[in-house]
């Protein structure tokens, strides 16, 4: 269920804010909304794969805090990062 480097260096380029910007919020929930989605297609095919679940439970938490975090600080990036990534509808 990982990433793959290749898929990393994307969402690095694409949601940084300045050349070699790793830990922004924008960046750390795009790779967790990444690792969410193939998670949540893990479940779809293996719905009894209980022990991952709380894995993904803890995904969903703190890319929830994180999205939480955006929002405090400065809306109109939480804004444009949520359409950008298809979150919250």
């Amino acid at each position: 269920m990982s990433i793959t480097k290749t898929k990393k260096k994307e969402i690095f380029e694409k949601f940084s804010r300045e050349p070699g910007d790793v830990g922004s919020p924008e960046v750390q929930i795009a790779l967790l909304t990444e690792r969410i989605n193939k998670l949540s297609e893990h479940f779809r095919q293996n719905p009894k794969d209980n022990n991952s679940k709380r894995g993904f439970f803890i995904l969903i938490g703190r890319r929830k805090r994180l999205l939480a975090y955006l929002r405090r600080k400065n809306y109109t990036r939480y804004k444009s990062l949520i359409v950008e990534l298809g979150i919250r509808r």
